[in-house]
């Protein structure tokens, strides 16, 4: 009925452009579906963070159990400074982790919250702009990158799983405290001077390819 009430109204030729603009916007404002995998070690998932975190326009929410990744802290830094509405709630282990990147984001400026509500606040979550999730086995950490076997998901475009992500990121932001940097950082934060791993140069590795997902359910259970 109302596709005939425009074309009544537009002629054929009016509809059929209205038709065309509408698909073109919708194009343009939705995000297309999909799901890409990344691996480490030495895949390319850091990479990966850093490319979705620098799209960033309007809204990062950080749900972290580590973070001594400094290519990560960075671009969370960068992202703050051009204007985007970065929250971090990291576990409590790194108010007492001298590696922890929580001193970086407390002399920057972007203060971290704590959940101390659970034996380990154990989840490697971003919110990208209620659009873009990335989540997996992965911590935001240099071991993650170079030393361990992890996996990385970034699913775009499933709006519902996004709304359940949210959901929890804002139940622990409710039970979480400001934070408490309880011993001195290991590296000056302003310098970003932190050592590699001692005594370990590692095999080269080939990156590995992302692996794009066709679908994926829909509707958590």
């Amino acid at each position: 009925m109302v596709t005939m009430l425009v074309f009544i109204a537009t002629g054929f030729t009016g509809a059929l452009t209205l038709s065309f603009l509408l698909r073109l916007l919708y194009r343009t404002v939705a995000t297309p579906p999909s799901v890409t995998a990344h691996f480490s070690p030495k895949g390319g998932v850091t990479d990966a963070v850093v490319s979705e975190l620098g799209r960033a326009r309007r809204e990062v929410l950080v749900l972290a159990y580590s973070f001594t990744s400094q290519p990560l802290s960075k671009a969370l830094i960068d992202a703050k400074t051009r204007g985007v509405h970065v929250e971090i709630i990291l576990d409590h282990s790194n108010e007492t982790e001298p590696y922890s990147d929580l001193h970086y984001f407390l002399e920057q400026k972007l203060p971290p919250v704590i959940d101390a509500h659970h034996a380990i606040a154990h989840n490697k979550v971003m919110i990208i702009d209620g659009r873009t999730i990335l989540t997996g086995s992965f911590n935001f950490t240099h071991q993650a990158e170079n030393e361990n076997a992890e996996n990385l998901l970034v699913i775009k475009g499933h709006p519902d799983l996004v709304r359940l992500y949210r959901g929890n990121f804002e139940v622990h932001k409710e039970h979480a405290r400001a934070a408490e940097a309880k011993v001195a950082p290991a590296v000056n934060p302003a310098t970003r001077s932190a050592p590699g791993p001692a005594g370990k140069a590692g095999a080269a590795h080939q990156k590995v390819p992302a692996i794009h997902i066709d679908s994926v359910p829909k509707h958590a259970a």
